[in-house]
């Protein structure tokens, strides 16, 4: 009688092609809402996807946790709130997908959306996509509240023109990177609030990274944690620590 042996198959794991990246505050029932349309597209895709859910600090009694473990999200957790840049820095920083694309937790945009960018990123090779809700075939300002529209609008223009040259919409809450210009970008990002966006594009641009743009459709508005004359303060400030972190060189090192 000789010794047999046996044949174990252990498969290497598909790498995980999508990390969608989510940062929330007080925002269970919003994600508890939005996150099973948003599984529903990604579960009918031919690939590998996580969908990483930052906890900012919020104080809801660990119901974002539960939301997240009921819908099968990995969450990552702040002890306290520290804005919506740190948020998605934090998720930008686990995620492990060839290409990274962030959203806000009401999925505000057609999720055909994620497709499209995921074209860009990875057949047309862009390094990074971004929505543009001023674009043609965009619908979005016709949508939302006139205080807020005629704010953002003004916002805009105004980092369009100062700071980012000619890029008018840089708070789209959609975007998308490969994973080398996630990790070049986040690594340099030092913006913690809603100007973060502000600040991947000047980065972007002073290294001389392309930026494609895509028209978006809204699909959904809940509430927003942005309080339009409080946030705008600090959001405005936040564009002359950009310039101060360039002059400084932390974004071209």
């Amino acid at each position: 009688m000789t010794d047999g042996w046996c044949f174990i198959y252990d498969p290497v794991p598909e790498p995980v092609y999508l990390s969608l990246i989510i940062s929330a505050y007080n925002a269970a029932d919003i994600l508890d809402k939005n996150l099973p349309v948003l599984a529903a597209y990604l579960s009918g895709q031919p690939f590998r996807y996580e969908i990483l859910v930052v906890d900012d600090g919020s104080n809801d009694g660990g119901e974002t946790l539960r939301v997240c473990e009921r819908h099968q999200c990995t969450c990552l957790r702040h002890e306290h709130n520290m804005g919506k840049g740190a948020g998605i820095r934090t998720g930008m920083s686990h995620a492990t997908g060839a290409f990274r694309i962030y959203t806000d937790a009401d999925i505000p945009y057609d999720t055909d959306t994620i497709g499209v960018m995921l074209y860009c990123l990875d057949t047309d090779g862009a390094p990074m996509v971004i929505g543009d809700r001023n674009l043609p075939g965009s619908s979005y300002f016709t949508e939302i509240p006139r205080v807020r529209r005629i704010s953002s609008a003004f916002f805009t223009y105004f980092v369009g023109t100062i700071v980012t040259t000619d890029f008018f919409d840089t708070q789209c809450g959609i975007k998308g990177f490969r994973a080398e210009t996630a990790d070049v970008l986040f690594s340099r990002s030092r913006i913690n609030g809603f100007t973060f966006d502000v600040e991947l594009i000047y980065m972007a641009l002073k290294r001389k990274i392309p930026v494609r743009r895509i028209p978006v459709k809204l699909r959904n508005q809940d509430r927003s944690t942005v309080r339009v004359f409080r946030h705008g303060v600090l959001m405005f400030l936040d564009l002359f620590r950009i310039k101060l972190n360039h002059l400084r060189g932390f974004y071209t090192t």
